[in-house]
């Protein structure tokens, strides 16, 4: 219930949101249970608190944050509401909020200051239809198609929605909500990236393993972990919920059962 800063090397990290030790509550220098976190171009970070049902907005140094989204306790499907927020993106350009509303299978944008949102993708009821979605999670903006990539983990699937679009298009996984092992099918993946040539990353999250889907290519390479075999040394992952690159490509995954972030060197 906390969000912390871990300089690279570093054998500590530093509480800058949340309680420290862990409690949860429900004011607002308190989460329960965040999930997502983007930062702005001020290091200000915008955080889903999944269970309080809200998004807070931490500037940097700020010792509290400030509701941008849904409201505090109340989970429901009217457009100023959400349930279990989870991914969360940021368009940089316009400072366009995109957020996971997982329990109303849906992605919502929030404009700036704007005390409302507006369904851009699902909102349709849950299921594997292409105007649905299905427990997402993961989230991230592709400004370079003005559209999101989702991580749709009860269809073991990754998908385009282009922003104004009414359906998705598969760019991972299985159309149909399949899961497996093999090389073009995933299963619950909840954690996906881009880089800067279109490559993308995906936590492929019960297969312990991270998979690189070169840009426009339906089959994947597992590229960390093993896949179908959870451990906690360094070959192994346990359930794996995020990823992110770096500047340099390397990358940065959750090993989310093993308590840890580990780092990748550029691939």
């Amino acid at each position: 219930n906390r969000i912390q800063k871990w300089i690279l090397g570093a054998m500590t990290g530093t509480t800058i949101a949340g309680d420290s030790g862990g409690i949860a509550g429900t004011n607002s220098t308190e989460f329960y249970q965040p999930s997502g976190i983007v930062l702005d171009s001020s290091n200000g970070i915008y955080i889903t608190d999944t269970s309080n049902n809200r998004v807070q907005y931490w500037s940097n140094g700020a010792v509290s944050g400030t509701t941008v989204a849904g409201i505090q306790g109340s989970a429901g499907s009217a457009n100023n509401l959400l349930t279990d927020p989870f991914g969360i993106a940021l368009d940089s350009s316009s400072g366009t909020l995109y957020i996971v509303d997982q329990s109303n299978s849906r992605v919502m944008s929030y404009l700036s200051g704007a005390s409302s949102g507006t369904v851009v993708a699902g909102g349709n009821g849950l299921g594997t239809g292409s105007t649905q979605l299905n427990y997402p999670v993961g989230l991230y903006f592709d400004s370079s198609s003005n559209s999101l990539i989702i991580a749709n983990a009860g269809s073991n699937n990754i998908v385009r929605w282009v922003i104004g679009a009414t359906n998705w298009v598969l760019i991972a996984g299985s159309s149909t909500g399949t899961s497996g092992s093999s090389s073009e099918l995933l299963n619950y993946p909840v954690g996906v990236t881009l880089d800067s040539l279109g490559n993308l990353y995906v936590a492929d999250r019960d297969n312990h393993r991270i998979q690189l889907f070169l840009a426009g290519q339906t089959n994947g390479t597992t590229i960390v972990g093993v896949s179908g075999q959870s451990g906690s040394n360094d070959t192994f992952l346990y359930k794996p919920c995020a990823v992110i690159l770096d500047s340099q490509r390397n990358l940065y995954v959750a090993d989310t059962y093993n308590n840890r972030v580990q780092q990748f060197i550029r691939y």
